[in-house]
């Protein structure tokens, strides 16, 4: 069941599921951010990892190449026309075992043709979550840091999972910084 901004407001006070956690919507000349009535919107901090053809790197997940792109960071970034960045947010997060969270992008830069990519916070993830940032124009398109850049929505389970993010040791609980992608090895 989709949880409305009191379950949300609790489960963050009491469980600092949010770090840190804004209780009201934040918006004058912003990019709007804080609780809101069945989610809550999180901000992109201030660094990002641009992706770039400059070396020729080939994007492979199972072996992702580190010049594929650069490093930024500031109060905004340009992200190139149909191309794709990576963030993290301000926010950390702590997820009960009983809940869910779903990224999604908000409809702010959604107009502009900025797409954050639609991702799960699982029950006992924790950990500042990666963005992905996709510009899907022909232009470049600017993002702000410390401004919301998407939107969490939580779910409740009406029973609790048999087995956790960290309970099979998921290859990105705890992690801080932009983080590219990961593959597990066998041990």
């Amino acid at each position: 069941m989709l949880k409305p901004d009191s379950w949300i407001r609790k489960m963050c006070l009491e469980h600092n599921m949010i770090e840190p956690f804004l209780d009201r919507q934040e918006g004058d000349g912003k990019v709007s951010y804080g609780l809101s009535s069945y989610g809550y919107d999180i901000r992109v901090a201030d660094e990002y990892k641009i992706f770039t053809n400059v070396y020729g790197a080939v994007i492979d997940p199972k072996a992702f190449d580190s010049k594929a792109f650069v490093d930024h960071k500031g109060a905004t970034c340009v992200v190139p026309p149909n191309s794709f960045a990576l963030a993290r947010t301000v926010e950390r997060f702590k997820m009960p075992r009983n809940a869910l969270a779903i990224c999604l992008g908000k409809s702010t830069y959604a107009r502009c043709g900025i797409i954050v990519n639609v991702t799960p916070l699982e029950p006992t993830w924790e950990g500042y979550l990666t963005l992905e940032i996709s510009n899907t124009t022909p232009l470049p398109a600017k993002v702000y840091s410390h401004e919301g850049i998407a939107q969490l929505l939580f779910f409740e389970g009406t029973e609790v999972c048999e087995t956790a993010y960290a309970d099979r040791k998921g290859k990105y609980q705890n992690q801080v910084g932009v983080v590219p992608p990961r593959i597990l090895q066998k041990r």
